[in-house]
């Protein structure tokens, strides 16, 4: 069954003026795939970023500013994380927030995860190019793929729902994935049943899982969505349409892009 962690039912735990809500672990998910914490930090404060032996990941900012070992980060950031990466990310002069997210062991994920920088990877995603589904009004900005990270033991994406948009109902083979929402409010519809979330949610989806989301409110629905491992196989379910992604030759902003990336059909995505 799919877990639903709501973000205002989390029990921060203070650490050093910080404030930690353990979203995902391995009591929660049944399995040690993926630790998500959603993290608060007052203006000028700090707080320890490690990783175990073996483990790689990312922090992204949600609110508010910061510097991890020397790279300035803003809410348009997504920093990837090495082997053995050890800093401090300090907020800046306003209250801020980031998701901090792990995978232990990442070398079951990626036979080639040696070949991942050794040095810390930030990337500013608002530069990425956004996709357009072939379907509706619905957005996908890609966070983290090969390309950009430099391993396939996971992969990540920001999609956004405007309103009146809907997902074909799916599931995946290979990889296990989550949703954090990052603004708004939408329904997920879990193996038909009807599950609504809002920001600060996570959702948590297992293989095999079918699933789609339904945006019925009067403001964009958005999330960000990482799987682990990133390649794996989508399902469509009897006589929903397939969900193809055009390109729209912008970024975030309306620029140029950094790079493109052509048509694909969501789960054909090898080599971005």
């Amino acid at each position: 069954m799919p877990v639903i962690v709501r973000g205002d039912e989390a029990k921060p735990i203070s650490r050093i003026g910080a404030e930690i809500s353990h979203l995902l672990t391995a009591d929660v998910i049944g399995n040690d795939r993926i630790g998500l914490d959603h993290v608060t930090l007052p203006a000028g404060s700090s707080c320890d970023v490690a990783l175990a032996p073996g483990m790689i990941g990312w922090l992204q900012v949600l609110e508010g500013s910061g510097v991890l070992a020397g790279t300035g980060l803003t809410t348009k950031h997504i920093v990837y994380l090495p082997f053995g990466f050890s800093g401090s990310f300090a907020a800046g002069d306003a209250d801020t927030r980031i998701l901090f997210a792990r995978v232990p062991d990442a070398a079951r994920f990626d036979e080639a995860i040696a070949d991942m920088p050794g040095e810390l990877v930030h990337v500013d995603w608002t530069r990425e190019p956004v996709l357009q589904s072939e379907h509706d009004a619905r957005k996908r900005v890609y966070l983290a793929t090969p390309g950009l990270v430099g391993t396939s033991a996971f992969k990540g994406e920001m999609i956004s729902y405007p309103p009146g948009t809907a997902a074909p109902e799916h599931h995946h083979v290979g990889a296990e994935h989550f949703q954090y929402v990052v603004a708004g409010e939408g329904t997920a519809m879990l193996d038909g049943t009807a599950h609504r979330l809002r920001a600060g949610d996570v959702l948590y989806n297992y293989q095999h899982e079918p699933h789609a989301f339904i945006n019925e409110t009067d403001a964009d629905f958005v999330f960000v969505e990482f799987f682990v491992p990133g390649p794996c196989e989508t399902v469509w379910s009897p006589g929903a349409n397939l969900c193809a992604w055009l390109p729209t030759g912008v970024d975030s902003d309306g620029n140029e892009p950094v790079r493109d990336i052509g048509y694909h059909v969501h789960g054909q995505d090898g080599g971005i």
